[in-house]
């Protein structure tokens, strides 16, 4: 669910020279939300969000939701005093993912394989191998738009553009529902139209650092050299993206396949608690999720690490990089414990009914370093080569048991002479 501010003046017809603008953004619209109404037809035009439990915050929200000005990561308690006749149901992610992979494959890869996938509901795409067969970037986007909404009943807008930036700049202001066509000679000016917080990566911190600088908008940021740009930023690398954003360049390559940055999983307490255990189980689940997940993407992580969020809404976080990458939750869940214990101030040994010196709320386990398994070269630990030792050496004394019941068996149907077998 995207937060990113739209104008309504930027929702209009920019021209229609295509002319280099091969790269389409696609944004689903609402995409928990609209998927609960496809399947629950009778909910559209009410009020739907996604997330239950007062403890909880809103994953998303219809557009008739954020009418009520709902937005996500809003707490569900204010959500329901802002829209007490709305629809609440729970995140119900497997079903997403499906219907994200159905459109994925079924829709989005007619096209090309040139597709850098960024979230569950969207993607870049370059188009510029597709054009001797589609015509135009338009063609395209037209025919996604339209393919989407018959065979799944969800919509989705799409931003065309010469890069990365301007596209998903484009299709934030599509929406909901749209298309939007950016032509190279009018981008600077597309993108100067904007507020600060319209270029991806720009957050309340560093607005607040631009601000102080007198820079309200993008308009603004435009008129800042690069020099200066680092003296409010702190970062010659920041300068140097901002100071290209503001004039609409991005020479970021759509990137197909790109590689899964982390995976996590974390859980809200129904209660503020301070058992061991139940963190601990918590931690269990967690791991099992993270587990799954990079098994399912046949990856591998090298760094683990823990979340937690206390009583008074603070987090904490700590990492462990390990020698050998895991994906297995045998591996994970034993340093989450470690993590957490080490987090609180707790020595290894403690007894799993010692209380927690804080109450924790919300809890969770995240793997990072993530990389192929057939690209990671892994050398097994000490305890790796006893535990296949052992399972190996259990594995040859069962064979030999087998052999040796053959054996008898043989005997007591020929009596006593020389048998002999290949082990």
């Amino acid at each position: 669910m995207s937060t990113a501010p739209r104008l309504a003046a930027a929702k209009k017809d920019w021209g229609h020279d295509e002319t280099g603008c091969t790269v389409l953004h696609i944004d689903m619209d609402a995409f928990y939300a609209s998927c609960e109404v496809a399947r629950h037809p009778q909910l559209q035009g009410r009020p739907v969000i996604i997330g239950t439990g007062r403890r909880s915050v809103v994953s998303a929200a219809s557009y008739e939701a954020r009418a009520f000005g709902i937005n996500s990561a809003m707490p569900l308690a204010r959500a329901e005093r802002l829209c007490p006749q709305g629809v609440f149901l729970p995140v119900d992610m497997t079903y997403y993912r499906n219907i994200s992979r159905r459109i994925f494959d079924t829709v989005f890869s007619r096209i090309t394989d040139q597709i850098e996938q960024v979230s569950v509901d969207e993607c870049y795409m370059d188009v510029s191998g597709a054009l001797m067969r589609w015509g135009m970037p338009t063609a395209i986007a037209r025919w996604i738009r339209a393919s989407v909404a018959r065979q799944f009943h969800v919509t989705c807008s799409v931003g065309i553009a010469t890069n990365k930036l301007v596209a998903k700049m484009a299709s934030t202001n599509a929406k909901p529902d749209g298309m939007l066509l950016i032509p190279k000679a009018r981008q600077a000016e597309f993108v100067q139209l904007m507020p600060l917080r319209g270029i991806p990566g720009i957050g309340p911190a560093l607005e607040k650092r631009l601000n102080a600088w007198a820079i309200k908008d993008v308009a603004d940021l435009a008129t800042m050299s690069e020099r200066d740009l680092t003296r409010a930023t702190g970062s010659n690398l920041t300068a140097r993206k901002l100071a290209q954003a503001s004039h609409g360049l991005d020479d970021d390559p759509v990137q197909p396949r790109a590689p899964e940055k982390s995976l996590g999983a974390e859980r809200t307490f129904l209660h503020d608690t301070t058992s061991m255990k139940q963190v601990c189980d918590l931690l269990r689940v967690c791991s099992n999720e993270v587990a799954t997940g990079l098994r399912s993407h046949d990856l591998i992580a090298r760094t683990i690490t823990v979340k937690l969020r206390f009583d008074d809404l603070r987090y904490m976080t700590k990492a462990h990089t390990l020698e050998t990458p895991v994906n297995s939750a045998n591996r994970i869940y034993p340093q989450a414990v470690g993590l957490l214990k080490a987090m609180l101030g707790l020595p290894d040994g403690v007894p799993m009914d010692t209380p927690l010196p804080r109450l924790i709320r919300l809890a969770g386990v995240s793997a990072f370093g993530l990389s192929r398994v057939e690209d990671t070269p892994i050398q097994p630990s000490l305890d790796d080569i006893i535990h296949e030792s052992k399972r190996r050496t259990g594995s040859e004394a069962q064979r030999l048991d087998q052999a040796e019941a053959t054996m008898d068996s043989i005997r007591s149907r020929y009596g006593k002479g020389s048998v002999s077998m290949g082990l």
